[in-house]
Order: structure tokens, then sequence, then C-alpha cells
């Protein structure tokens, strides 16, 4: 038989040696990586210049579809976004061209057939001289513009732009105050209106009563110089004495007062003093009898109050 001997051991040295060897052989994750560089997930190129470093250069001259499909996204995005600025910028200039007033028009917003002075336009115009940021139709303050042509023309009450407007051509819709009453102070001829403001440019026809003002008082254009509830009251005792055959002719305010009236009726010789602290369908009917019973007595008094409730003086 033959004996088997036991493997002697290899010397530490030499495995020591061994095994730095196979380490230096054995390939690093760099070198790995840079060797399957071309496998993960990249597209070849190609090209004829010696310049190109990377395979996902795009100045390569050999292109995949897949970057040429890139490149073609990457332009279509950069024309669209060109086309959106000009196209933005187009709308922006023809909506300030549209909305911006070059010229104005004034109409009645009343009546269509009413014609207007002209000034209006000119006040207009100097308005936009002074502001001229809301000549743009969606600056434009109407409050601040009805103000300032109140202060020129008192008989405006209000004004708008129209809806329908041409290119650089804004159109406005004026409303006139109508006179109820025309007043007459200090010798010149006044209108006042349901709101008591007076003004001197009239559109529409005569009032049937003329208010005839000796109480002295300065007033100005635009200025209220009486309130809605004295103005009822001369309405109210006009209607009040027309409904007993009385036709008043016109209104006198004595002097120094402001809270009595005299009225001069048709076909009577003297006036009527009421006051405005009493009903006027009171004092109406007081006064209808005193002219009644002035007239079955032949009696032509200087003047017939009724200020006093159930009573009426006279003076002869």
């Amino acid at each position: 038989m033959f004996g088997f001997s036991k493997k002697q051991p290899t010397p530490s040295r030499r495995r020591n040696s061994d095994d730095s060897l196979n380490d230096r052989n054995k390939p690093s994750d760099g070198s790995m990586d840079q060797r399957y560089a071309f496998r993960r997930n990249r597209t070849l190129t190609g090209s004829s210049s010696s310049q190109i470093h990377t395979v996902n250069d795009m100045g390569a001259d050999l292109k995949s579809p897949r970057i040429k499909a890139h490149e073609l996204v990457y332009k279509r995005r950069r024309i669209g976004a060109v086309l959106l600025g000009v196209l933005l910028a187009s709308a922006m200039l023809v909506v300030a061209i549209t909305q911006f007033t070059a010229q104005v028009t004034v109409a009645s917003s009343r009546d269509a057939s009413l014609h207007l002075d002209d000034s209006y336009e000119d006040l207009i115009d100097n308005y936009f001289s002074k502001y001229p940021v809301e000549r743009f139709r969606f600056f434009l303050d109407e409050e601040k513009l009805l103000a300032y042509l109140q202060s020129q023309a008192p008989e405006i009450f209000h004004i708008k732009q129209d809806t329908t407007f041409g290119l650089g051509e804004t159109s406005f819709l004026v409303g006139v105050r109508k006179p109820v009453v025309a007043w007459r102070i200090n010798g010149q001829q006044r209108f006042v209106d349901t709101n008591g403001v007076s003004f001197a440019k009239n559109y529409f026809s005569l009032p049937a009563v003329q208010i005839i003002d000796k109480s002295g008082i300065e007033v100005n254009d635009g200025q209220a110089i009486a309130s809605n509830r004295f103005l009822g009251f001369i309405g109210r005792s006009i209607g009040a004495l027309s409904s007993h055959g009385l036709n008043v002719q016109n209104v006198e305010i004595p002097n120094r007062t402001t809270r009595q009236i005299k009225l001069k009726i048709k076909g009577v010789e003297y006036p009527i003093i009421m006051s405005v602290d009493r009903g006027a369908g009171e004092q109406a009917e007081d006064a209808a009898r005193a002219v009644a019973w002035m007239k079955s007595r032949n009696i032509k008094p200087s003047y017939i109050d009724v200020r006093v409730s159930r009573r009426a003086f006279y003076r002869i």
C-alpha cells in the first residue's frame, strides 16, 4: 500500500503575494463604469469631428432619431414662446388703441333729439388735458369728471360713457337738468330743478310758474337755493289752488324771509300769502274761501294772509 502524505500548507508570504496579484488584476468599479458606459441606456452617436467628448453631445454630426426629436421639441417650444409674446403684445396694443379717447362726442341721455351745446366737448377735452391717463376708458373716473363739469356747467347732473364707440372716439351721454320753476334772482333768470339746484342754461320749455326772489340772498350757479321741501310745498300749493279753480301765474319770495311765499292768481288782483310751516292743502282751501268771500262783497284787498289755521287776514 502506498501511503498518502498530507498536503503541505502554502507559506504565508507566498499566499499574500498571490492575493495582492489577484487584487491588481481585478477591475475596479470605476473602470467597469467606463468599460460599459455605452451599454447603460445610452444612444450611440457618431461624428467626423474630433471635438466630441461625450456620447450625448448635441453637436454630433451623426444624430440619432431620439436626439433629433428632442431638438425639434426644443425649437417648437422656443418658436411658440416667441409667437405667444408677439400675440400678447399685439393684443395689448389693439386694446390700448381701441380704448384710447382721441376725440369726444356728446349726446343727450334724456332725449336723443335734444341738441346739446358743443362747449361740453371742449370741457371734457380740458379735463383730459389735466388728467391724460384717463383718456383710456378703463382709467376714467366718471364721478371726478362729473364734478369737474358741474363746476363749469351746473345744468349737467349726469354723464356716462356710451357703450358704442369708434376707433379713438368716445361718445358721452350727458343728462341735463329739467327745470320745474323759473327763478328770477337780482334781475337774472335762473332755473331750478327738483333737487333745488339753480342753473342758467335751459334746454326744455319754460316752466309755467316763475318765482320772483326778493329775499336778497346771494346765489351762485350750481348752488342749492331751495330745498326739496320748499319746492315740494310750492308744487303742492299750485296744485291745490288749481283744484279750487285758482291758477297761479307766479310766486314771489318776500324780502328777508325764506319761509313764506306770495302767489299771484290769474284774474285776482291781490296776492295770497302762504307759509311753508302749514299744510299746502289747508291753506289753499282757506284761500279759495277767502277769495270767494271777497268777490261776493266786491272787496279788493292788498293781500290775503292764510298762514294761520282757520283764519284769513287781509288789508285794504
